[in-house]
């Protein structure tokens, strides 16, 4: 009676309970085109990264084969252009329900650094697709898309995280060259990276004077330096200084001055991303507590069966339903606006920040109490709790990360005029 609404297993084909999303029942939008991303997707993640993830965890990072690994099981081409060798869903099938799917089943895997810097291209290429000619696209963009090639996005700086139109990295042109000068941090992917998307400040202040240019890594003058971070093990977060670096002028991507734009369209789709992993893995740490909970003895009976352990467990499913009520309602929205039904840019980016902020606080709470319901097996890296223990560790990184929760609050207060 008691235990029912929390019988069925950890995440797999077989609904395991109300808050249980995947059989696209409460997703009506899902059609067979995404339900087969979901498969390929799922197939690549669980043969080929959740049974090595802790260990790659522990020794800092991953095969960088598994780029191209990806790419040819049909997880790593995905909503790219198929001229330049993406794979189905392609950019012109690729739709907001598509994004909603590969998020998901990223966040299923309760390992956020291993996709922040296995897919890096996901930021790292739309300025370049967004910007470039025919010809630098041809030069650059097909060996990126087949994980040839690794491209990360440069625009955080030591001095000013959030503030974008404030970069103090220089490009002063010389002939044909800019000569770059600055430092960029947080950068996921940075110490493998092959070239480096970067903001530079090419003109006066503010917004208008930032251009963005391709840097290939191996240019002399760049200097990568890894960051120790209280999450994201596999993940190689890095700090690039460019000291006299000198990139061809061919290498603008766009106009001088245009790159600001670009670079604030990409934090949409990376915070929405966050949300909708982070949402999924707030309903993973309720699975494993579940589980644990089911088998778990104490005073002679099931952890289940004491009435202040369903009510934590309850408290964790209503928050959680509620925030993908939020992922679904703001995914409708952008599914609006990318078919020219209504809507706007602005207001999707207000609708997106609150919802990053409603997601990581909802993860961060989650977190937590799954901690609580294992006890002291959620401390250990290993064992039943450690995908609990891994995620209460990045809660820190979502909630910070694309851009604070108290940057998002501000974001979102004015287009309501607040």
């Amino acid at each position: 009676g008691s235990l029912a609404a929390f019988d069925g297993g950890s995440s797999g084909e077989t609904k395991v309970g109300y808050w249980d999303w995947d059989d696209g029942l409460t997703v009506p939008e899902l059609t067979d085109k995404h339900r087969r991303f979901r498969q390929v997707l799922r197939k690549f993640y669980d043969e080929e990264i959740s049974p090595h993830i802790d260990d790659w965890e522990e020794q800092g990072g991953f095969p960088r084969e598994l780029h191209e690994k990806a790419y040819k099981a049909g997880a790593y081409g995905a909503s790219w252009p198929g001229q330049y060798g993406g794979t189905s869903p392609t950019a012109e099938e690729w739709d907001p329900w598509c994004y909603y799917v590969a998020n998901d089943e990223a966040g299923r895997v309760c390992a956020g650094g291993m996709f922040a810097s296995l897919f890096t291209l996901g930021i790292g290429l739309p300025p370049i697709i967004a910007l470039g000619t025919e010809e630098q696209k041809q030069k650059w963009v097909p060996d990126i898309i087949q994980g040839k090639k690794t491209v990360s996005l440069a625009i955080t700086e030591p001095y000013g995280g959030s503030d974008v139109a404030g970069c103090r990295t220089t490009a002063k042109r010389d002939g044909d060259f800019f000569v770059v000068n600055g430092s960029k941090t947080f950068i996921s992917g940075g110490m493998h990276a092959d070239y480096f998307t970067t903001s530079v400040r090419t003109g006066g202040p503010g917004m208008a004077g930032i251009s963005l240019l391709m840097i290939p890594r191996d240019t002399k003058g760049i200097s990568t330096t890894r960051l120790k971070t209280q999450g994201w093990g596999s993940s190689t977060t890095t700090t690039v200084a460019f000291d006299d670096v000198r990139v061809p002028v061919a290498n603008l991507l766009g106009k001088e001055g245009e790159g600001f734009k670009p670079i604030m369209r990409n934090f949409n789709n990376e915070r929405l991303a966050m949300a909708v992993s982070a949402t999924r893995m707030a309903r993973e740490c309720i699975e494993d507590a579940i589980d644990y909970a089911k088998t778990r003895q104490t005073f002679g009976k099931p952890l289940m069966s004491h009435q202040v352990i369903r009510h934590k467990l309850a408290e964790m499913i209503r928050t959680t339903m509620a925030t993908h009520g939020m992922v679904l309602d703001t995914c409708r929205y952008y599914s609006m606006l990318h078919q020219g039904k209504g809507g706007s840019l602005e207001e999707l980016g207000s609708r997106v920040a609150l919802l990053k902020v409603q997601s990581t606080k909802n993860l961060e709470f989650v977190a937590r109490e799954a901690s609580q319901i294992l006890g002291g097996r959620s401390y250990l890296r290993g064992g039943k709790g450690v995908r609990i223990e891994r995620v209460y560790r990045e809660v820190r990184v979502y909630a910070i990360g694309g851009g604070s929760e108290e940057i998002m609050l501000d974001l979102a207060s004015r287009p309501g005029k607040l």
